[in-house]
Parts: C-alpha cells; sequence; structure tokens
C-alpha cells in the first residue's frame, strides 16, 4: 500500500490519496491530525507527502511522525516535501504553522538523535534514518558546489523546498 497524506486536489498516481477535505478527490477522507488514521499497523509501503507537514504545530507534528511509524512497514521510506525553512514559501501562508521546518527539525523523529540531543524525554517514539535534499532557485544549480553551499547557509532563497526521506527503522 502506498499513501499520499495530505494529498489535496493533486494525488499522486498509484497512491491512495488521504486528506481531510470531501472536495479533493481523495481515496481516503481523514483528518490526519485525528489518531489513529485509518490503517492497520505496518501495512504501508511508500509515503508520499508534499506541503503539509507545515500546516502542522509541533505537538501536532509529533503525533504525525509516530503515527506514521505505527503505519509504515520496516524499512518503508517516506518522502516529505516542505517549503524550506529560510524561503519566502515557510512564511508566506497564514495557514503555516510554526516553527519553519529545516533539516535539523526531523533530528527528533530519529531514537539516536533524541539521546544525543539530551531530549529522550520527549513524548516521541518513532526511530527514522533520515536523508535530506533541497530543490534549489531557478539558477543556483549551475554555480559550483562551493558557492551552493555558501549560498545555502548564507542566503535566503536559495533552497525553495526541503524534501526528507525518512525510513522506517
Amino acid at each position: 500500500m502506498k499513501l499520499d497524506l495530505g494529498c489535496g486536489n493533486r494525488k499522486r498516481e498509484g497512491f491512495i490519496g488521504v486528506d481531510s477535505s470531501p472536495d479533493c478527490g481523495a481515496d481516503v477522507v481523514h483528518d490526519l491530525t485525528q489518531m489513529p488514521w485509518p490503517f492497520d499497523d505496518a501495512s504501508v509501503d511508500e509515503v508520499h507527502s508534499s506541503h503539509f507537514l507545515e500546516h502542522l504545530d509541533g505537538a501536532e507534528r509529533m503525533a504525525f511522525m509516530d503515527e506514521l511509524y505505527r503505519v509504515m512497514k520496516p524499512g518503508a521510506k517516506a518522502l516529505i516535501i516542505t517549503p524550506y525553512w529560510t524561503s519566502v514559501g515557510a512564511i508566506q501562508d497564514p495557514t503555516h504553522k510554526w516553527p519553519p521546518i529545516a533539516e535539523q527539525s526531523y533530528f527528533y523523529f530519529n531514537a539516536e538523535a533524541r539521546q544525543r540531543l539530551n531530549v529522550a524525554h520527549y513524548p516521541i517514539r518513532c526511530d527514522f534514518d533520515l536523508a535530506f535534499d533541497g530543490t534549489l532557485a531557478p539558477g543556483m544549480e549551475q554555480l559550483p558546489p562551493p558557492q551552493q553551499a555558501y549560498a545555502k547557509s548564507h542566503y535566503f532563497n536559495t533552497v525553495f523546498e526541503l524534501r526528507a526521506v525518512l525510513t522506517r527503522r
């Protein structure tokens, strides 16, 4: 089973679309802030979620990740796409919630990182391996890698989207 969580009107082909709106053509109408989701434990092979997570606050993100972990099979991957924290897209939409999302936001969803950060007491149970990629602004991909790295760490609107791949441990 492959899920497109928060699919809106752009459900990914080959995926079961899940959204809270009955008007967007989702296959499953469900509010993803309401737990449990209508899927069995360890039943999902792949997840896609584009521009949904930024609409959740911190507590909702923790619950979302724990529920994501519950429904995913061990070794399953989830691609989560959000506006990058230094892009105007992260803050322009009044329905986006605080805080904006960076790579470091995901460290809380890895058990070893929670230990290193001394936050193992947080109410988070999930444990994902993490990998990241980003969508660069037009023209940035043509710069040499050292200049790209400098721009990413010093300039706004260099990276538009963060693409996080979470693998269930």
